[in-house]
């Protein structure tokens, strides 16, 4: 199931990363939304590119993205796409080439698939309920798979969002943890999907659906554990957007280390 989904959202995926590079190389200005956070026109371009061409092919499909007002029908709809046309603009606009472009379909408050398209190089990743996750890099596809270790652990912090809880638990358990990297955007769940890092924490409140949604079934397909602090998964299509609680992403339930 789902994979006339799958193709349309790869499809329109990588037609928006095309523009948004052109935005990316060109120049852009930036400006500063209510909730304090930066947009600029390639947000508002893949945003506008990916709604259209997902609602034209499923038109009785919702939509919930960071760049579009929110239409609360969606809450009686089973089916949702989720997208954030690109995840990590704070790394956009320092031209670190972190950003994604992340979209995701819920089924019954059920992620069912999910992709990270990473625009500014020649990878992406997508997963598919049931089905495993894959990274593609030019014409390869691989099926990725998270790692098993237990020690020496390799925790993947934000660039620009980490807070202190974070940092307490990091050297509160500094005896499995060994290093500390950095990452923008969604690449922190892809690496940790892709077996090349252990854990991720996110302990604040600043994501909301559209963050989470792709690389939570990339993740969980890939064989990780992607839960909010408490344990708890995720579920998505919600009235409040906002991930509360924040999550912690790791290979093994074992990692979570809170």
């Amino acid at each position: 199931m789902w994979k006339n989904e799958l193709n349309a959202a790869i499809e329109i995926g990588l037609k928006a990363k095309k523009e948004i590079m052109k935005i990316y190389k060109a120049g852009f200005e930036v400006e500063i939304k209510d909730d304090k956070s930066p947009v600029t026109l390639a947000d508002k371009t893949a945003d506008k590119m990916i709604r259209e061409h997902l609602l034209k092919l499923f038109p009785n499909y919702a939509m919930l993205t960071e760049e579009s007002e929110d239409n609360y029908k969606r809450l009686d709809n089973d089916y949702v796409w989720i997208v954030d046309p690109v995840d990590g603009t704070k790394d956009f606009v320092a031209k670190d080439n972190e950003f994604t472009t992340n979209i995701a379909l819920s089924y019954k408050h059920e992620i069912v698939l999910g992709v990270v398209i990473i625009p500014a190089s020649d990878e992406y990743y997508y997963a598919l309920k049931g089905e495993g996750a894959f990274k593609v890099k030019g014409d390869k596809v691989t099926k990725i798979h998270v790692n098993d270790k237990t020690t020496n652990l390799t925790v993947l912090a934000s660039r620009f969002h980490n807070c202190p809880n974070e940092l307490e638990v990091i050297k509160k358990y500094q005896d499995k943890i060994s290093q500390v990297k950095y990452y923008g955007s969604s690449i922190k769940a892809c690496k940790i999907a892709s077996g090349e890092a252990e854990i991720s924490y996110r302990l604040s409140s600043g994501t909301k659906e559209w963050d989470t949604a792709a690389i939570q079934i990339i993740v969980e397909e890939a064989g990780g554990v992607f839960v909010k602090p408490n344990g708890e998964r995720m579920r998505y299509n919600r009235q409040d957007v906002y991930n509360r609680e924040g999550y912690v992403i790791a290979n093994k339930k074992a990692n979570i280390l809170l």
